[in-house]
């Protein structure tokens, strides 16, 4: 594992590669899977749910790189503000494939700055992925006066962080290993520094809020 400390540009970008691409694993494969099934398959009823499966499967990796492409990468448009709209509908791509979470959106802006919506769709990622048993994951965020506020709330019966993560989150770079699972965590910690912010980070077994303020 690199130390954050030693990070460079090319080493986070390899991460991000190589979270990217894990993420995509599993629902290509179910494409991969589903083809050879329908190959082979000639009952209608059998072929009918192979196809269910293949448009699922490709429905979830559009998603995820829909997401990723603007979590990630510089998407977003030419301007320096993206329509609330985007991330809003790129979160709720992630939860339709987590049936026991219950997404609440609470934006009131119809704007938000480029490395704000890179910071919020992170957050609501790493919230997302403690909902291990399913529950609520609550997105709010605020521009005002120059400052942008992110709080991103996950609840349920069981919640988690990686512990490299929460370190990463939290600065602590004498154990924040990286990883491809940390280096969106160090990313957007770096975007929000650069920003003249900071994020806060609160956790329990059945709850993690998670905060970020950044100048914008």
């Amino acid at each position: 594992m690199s130390s954050p400390a030693d990070l460079s540009e090319i080493d986070l970008a390899s991460l991000l590669c190589s979270r990217l691409c894990h993420d995509l694993l599993s629902p290509i494969g179910a494409m991969n899977n589903g083809l050879e099934l329908l190959a082979d398959e000639t009952d209608p009823e059998m072929r009918a749910r192979c196809i269910e499966l293949l448009t699922d499967s490709a429905r979830a990796s559009a998603s995820k790189l829909k997401f990723f492409r603007l979590a990630f990468g510089a998407a977003g448009g030419f301007g320096d503000k993206v329509d609330v709209n985007e991330p809003r509908q790129l979160i709720e791509g992630l939860v339709a494939d987590k049936p026991r979470v219950e997404l609440q959106w609470h934006v009131p802006s119809d704007l938000l700055a480029k490395p704000a919506v890179k910071v919020l769709l992170n957050l609501a990622l790493i919230g997302l992925d403690g909902l291990v048993r399913g529950g609520q994951l609550i997105i709010a965020a605020e521009e005002n006066g120059g400052t942008c506020e992110i709080a991103v709330n996950a609840t349920g019966p069981k919640v988690v962080i990686d512990a490299a993560v929460a370190a990463a989150l939290s600065d602590d770079l004498a154990q924040a290993s990286m990883s491809p699972r940390t280096a969106p965590a160090y990313m957007i910690k770096q975007i929000v520094r650069r920003n003249g912010g900071d994020i806060q980070l609160a956790a329990t077994p059945e709850s993690l809020v998670i905060g970020a303020m950044l100048r914008v």
